[in-house]
């Protein structure tokens, strides 16, 4: 790749920002990525999803996490500045993929994702390389200059170091959206002593490598990172939510290839629903737009659609029960029998949810998503893996923890009404 140049700012400018104090900005190539259209959409899809209706001040957006990923990088970058190993030349490409490693994500991403087959890596490299705003800038720093932004974030770059910044175990994306989810969820399980890490940053040839003098900061690190799996990001409620739009978009998508007239047509998904979404449509799409369909599908006929939307819009979630389906399989068939018999349609209101989390894990070669472990630095100059020092962090390498949880509409299983004996029987399966 040529040489990237890019004017400074005449004046810097600043984000005031409640986890970093201030979001510093001089690079004119990363003032003006901001201001395209592209990256401003971000500003109306939230960084986590359902978790609003758990966490009430989790209404955080992928734009404010975003700006905080590059605030994070350039402090990290300054670290390196003079150091060996460390190229200035990749100083620009790692801001700009930085800031923008999170520009393909759609409106409730995952659970968007999910039912309509999309990747918001794959549209993430399409607004880079596409016909965009955000490609129109990049491509002023050099020709080449946008598919290494793209194929940093997609880690496939060849300098691994750059990579490793945004993207390893210890990196700017992790240390920025656990502080921020933190913050705006009002935990305090996130919490950890970044400006230690920072300092105990060293550039190796190939990946970011820690002082031993700061383990205990980053031992700190991985547990906070622990925690607010368990207690945010898995939590029981929100991922009732989750399954609610999951199912919403599931059974727009099966009313439609069915033919079903609807009252409010969804416009802004139909290329979906036949997995053609062009770049055009995709941009299109905000979370302010999905929430307009759920508030008018309220009055749809379908019975199923419109309760979900009711459901989802006025949080009566479904409730949740264990259940291991490794242990329990033999039950579900019976479960689906009797949620028929109740008329209530078990590909709606009956469904498993597994979560699962490995908080740390040493390399494993020839596993699937093979992780590079965090590596220290000892006073000699030789390089240790991060488990072989640290006892806690070898009490949890490798240890993967995994839960399920069974969600069905408790409201409607009482003794009112019909269908009493399959309520009964389904109640006393589930013994919520």
């Amino acid at each position: 790749m040529a040489k990237p140049y890019y004017r400074q700012l005449e004046e810097e400018k600043v984000f005031k920002d409640p986890v970093h104090r201030y979001i510093h900005v001089r690079d004119e190539l990363i003032w003006e990525l901001i201001g395209t259209k592209e990256f401003q959409r971000l500003r109306r899809i939230r960084q986590l999803g359902t978790t609003y209706v758990t966490f009430h001040g989790a209404e955080h957006t992928r734009f404010n996490h975003s700006l905080g990923v590059y605030e994070i990088t350039r402090r990290i970058l300054e670290v390196f500045e003079g150091r060996p190993n460390w190229e200035e030349d990749e100083r620009l490409l790692a801001l700009a993929a930085a800031l923008l490693h999170d520009v393909g994500h759609g409106p409730f991403s995952h659970s968007f994702e999910k039912v309509f087959d999309t990747d918001h890596e794959e549209w993430t490299r399409e607004i880079i390389m596409g016909d965009t705003e955000i490609h129109q800038v990049l491509a002023r720093v050099s020709p080449e200059f946008p598919k290494a932004v793209a194929d940093v974030i997609e880690k496939t770059y060849s300098n691994k170091l750059v990579t490793s910044i945004i993207s390893s175990q210890i990196d700017a994306d992790r240390m920025d959206y656990l502080q921020r989810d933190a913050y705006y969820t009002g935990v305090s399980y996130g919490h950890f002593d970044m400006e230690r890490i920072l300092r105990v940053m060293r550039p190796m040839e190939d990946q970011v490598v820690i002082k031993q003098s700061g383990m205990h900061a980053v031992e700190d690190y991985i547990m906070s990172r622990y925690q607010m799996y368990w207690q945010v990001y898995f939590h029981p409620v929100t991922r009732s939510a989750e399954v609610i739009l999951s199912q919403i978009f599931k059974r727009v998508k099966a009313l439609y290839h069915a033919g079903y007239s609807f009252t409010h047509q969804p416009v802004h998904f139909l290329s979906f629903f036949h997995g053609k979404g062009s770049l055009r449509d995709y941009l299109r799409l905000d979370e302010a737009i999905t929430l307009y369909y759920f508030q008018v599908w309220q009055e749809e006929e379908d019975r199923i659609l419109r309760d979900l939307c009711v459901r989802f819009l006025n949080r009566r979630l479904f409730k949740y029960v264990e259940f291991d389906p490794n242990q329990r399989m033999n039950d579900w068939p019976k479960l689906q029998e009797l949620f028929r018999e109740a008329e209530l349609d078990p590909d709606y209101y009956l469904v498993i949810d597994s979560s699962s989390d490995l908080p740390y894990d040493f390399y494993r070669p020839g596993e699937e998503e093979e992780r590079v472990p965090i590596h220290l630095i000892l006073p000699n100059g030789k390089i240790r893996e991060l488990s072989r020092e640290s006892e806690v962090v070898e009490a949890i390498s490798g240890k993967k923890r995994t839960d399920h949880k069974l969600y069905f509409p408790h409201d409607c299983l009482s003794d009112e009404g019909e269908h009493r004996r399959s309520k009964q029987q389904i109640r006393e399966l589930l013994n919520p």
